[in-house]
């Protein structure tokens, strides 16, 4: 079909700090997804290390990361466009970053405008992260995604709440928004209606990714999405279990799938 998309979201189960282990799951997830034929897939906020702030400056990712390199080559060899969530250093600050690796072995880099907080009341065992902004700089790299005649704009968490990020991926031309996320259970039916609501008033499929096993001392709420650009909902991931949702546009309209598995 002339313009059509194929998008993935990847629920993961972090090893804390492990990127190498991490980076295997991502590979795994990423041969899923395009052997469904996914042009891009999309992992949720900070993928690459887990959302461990205490890790975040020892952990940093540069620009051009040899670590990056098995990601490039399975991007070249699945022919399918890796979103794949690290911080990242730039001079001398760190950012929340979401790298997008091209089977054209091109990478471009966005970072995280509008940084977060989780409230006491997401507190687990006596533990709740620290802000951001106290270990992280907000970026400003907006960069757009090609998918074939479609146009796709990044946000991580907390953008999403930005009225003028949507609004400028908008004017930009973006007809897709890619929200690589950490959502914890108590925040879930707040975000999962804020991400619906945004497809149907922007004309934006909207593809969401998040983690399903805890991380950075925090439960997750799992239940990786897909809305059309009407905003009905196409997919969705169980609560449980690392895996991968794939949507089509097909002529006779959006074919989702579902992959899942307990843990890799």
């Amino acid at each position: 079909m002339t313009g059509s998309r194929a998008l993935a979201v990847a629920q993961t189960c972090p090893v804390t700090g492990d990127v190498s282990a991490n980076i295997e799951e991502h590979i795994a997830l990423t041969h899923v997804a395009a052997a469904d034929r996914a042009q891009i897939v999309v992992f949720p906020e900070l993928s690459l290390t887990g959302y461990e702030m205490d890790l975040g400056h020892a952990l940093a990712f540069s620009e051009d990361d040899p670590r990056l390199e098995p990601l490039r080559l399975v991007a070249v060899s699945c022919s399918v466009i890796v979103v794949a969530g690290a911080p990242v250093r730039i001079g001398s600050q760190v950012h929340i970053g979401a790298f997008a690796l091209a089977p054209e072995r091109t990478t471009s880099l966005y970072t995280k405008h509008r940084l977060g907080a989780f409230p006491e009341s997401a507190r687990c065992d006596g533990i709740v992260p620290p802000p951001e902004a106290s270990v992280f700089a907000p970026g400003d790299r907006h960069p757009l995604v090609l998918l074939g005649e479609h146009t796709a704009a990044i946000a991580i968490c907390a953008d999403i709440g930005n009225a003028a990020h949507r609004q400028n991926a908008k004017a930009r031309g973006a007809d897709t928004y890619l929200a690589s996320m950490f959502v914890i259970p108590s925040e879930y039916e707040g975000e999962e209606r804020r991400l619906r609501s945004y497809a149907a008033a922007y004309a934006m499929m909207v593809a969401f990714a998040n983690y399903r096993s805890a991380t950075g001392g925090l439960a997750t709420a799992g239940c990786s999405s897909i809305w059309s650009s009407a905003g009905d909902l196409l997919v969705r991931l169980p609560a449980s279990g690392s895996g991968v949702a794939v949507v089509h546009d097909t002529p006779d309209g959006p074919r989702a799938t579902t992959w899942v598995r307990s843990r890799f």
